[in-house]
């Protein structure tokens, strides 16, 4: 009967509770996430019910999603006056390393998270990396922020030495919840399981972009050994 124990499903691990969620394509018709708002409130409300505390809305800006500073916050604005409830929204965006992210930090154009630190939520290609990628990583530590790098598991292109090169840099690693619970591929998942036991992750999310995505993810399996360094992770978010 053991067996059946080994794991349990996402919205009974207790892991939302309070949680800080640093990741979510909500912001509604501005980049490859929700395009709606009755979909952005919808999945907010589940949300609630899963008693995340801390949502912050993090859309896309790259070469091909050119979203402008002065629009996302204003789409934002839109946002927080349809919601009504509870959880606490704070806009940031996640931001591709390539040319347009080059203007933008040099001109300090940016939508940092700010979670005691200032940090700025990056990510590459999942295929190749960007030139240099430490040294843009570096780039950005002496503009005053701490990059923050979505779902390292992700990449195809990062092994364990890449991982702890880039942790010896002071570089900080945001974990996607799917990414454990599977819904990426085995192989992401095996990545994701070897560095939450390493305790290379700072921060995590969901990169929720649907309701349809949320709900599958509510009802996907995780671990009953990763919960407790979970709830670790997110107590030093707290």
């Amino acid at each position: 009967m053991w067996l059946f124990h080994k794991t349990t499903i996402l919205s009974r691990s207790g892991i939302f509770k309070g949680l800080v969620d640093c990741h979510s394509h909500l912001l509604p018709g501005v980049d490859d996430g929700v395009q709606s708002m009755e979909e952005s409130l919808q999945i907010l409300r589940e949300m609630e019910q899963q008693e995340v505390r801390r949502l912050w809305l993090t859309p896309h800006v790259m070469e091909d999603i050119p979203n402008e500073t002065s629009q996302l916050q204003q789409k934002f604005q839109e946002l927080r006056h349809r919601y009504r409830g509870m959880l606490e929204l704070r806009l940031a965006a996640e931001y591709m390393l390539d040319n347009l992210f080059e203007e933008r930090l040099e001109k300090e154009d940016l939508l940092p998270l700010e979670e005691g630190k200032c940090f700025l939520l990056v990510e590459t290609s999942y295929f190749n990396p960007p030139m240099d990628l430490l040294s843009v990583l570096q780039r950005i530590q002496k503009k005053g922020y701490y990059p923050l790098l979505a779902h390292p598991e992700r990449y195809e292109y990062m092994q364990k030495e890449d991982y702890k090169v880039l942790k010896e840099g002071h570089v900080l690693f945001q974990l996607n919840l799917p990414s454990l619970a599977g819904m990426y591929g085995k192989r992401v998942q095996g990545k994701a399981e070897w560095i939450l036991r390493n305790g290379m992750y700072d921060r995590m999310g969901c990169d929720t972009h649907s309701c349809h995505r949320y709900q599958q993810m509510l009802l996907s399996p995780i671990k009953h050994n990763q919960t407790k360094l979970l709830d670790e992770l997110n107590t030093n978010i707290l």
